[in-house]
């Protein structure tokens, strides 16, 4: 009997959070196609090391909407200078 994808759906969802997390990355890494060109490879690059920051607790995480209101705030303060 094989495993319908409900079911695995189902059995990653029970694993702890480091675990989905892997295997999410696991599985966008393996939707890759084709050569990234130069560009994407560093984008790639930054996006994994900002994540690792993140997962190690050197960076702390802020919610979305509190950063853009910080971010339109600083707009705001440098165009009045």
């Amino acid at each position: 009997m094989s495993t319908t994808v409900e079911q695995l759906i189902e059995q990653a969802m029970s694993l702890p959070t480091e675990s989905r997390a892997r295997l999410a990355d696991l599985l966008v890494e393996s939707l890759d196609v084709g050569e990234p060109g130069e560009t994407e490879q560093l984008w790639v690059s930054e996006a994994r090391r900002r994540r690792d920051e993140v997962r190690s607790g050197k960076v702390e995480t802020i919610p979305g909407n509190e950063a853009l209101q910080k971010a339109r705030d600083a707009g705001f303060k440098n165009r009045d200078k």
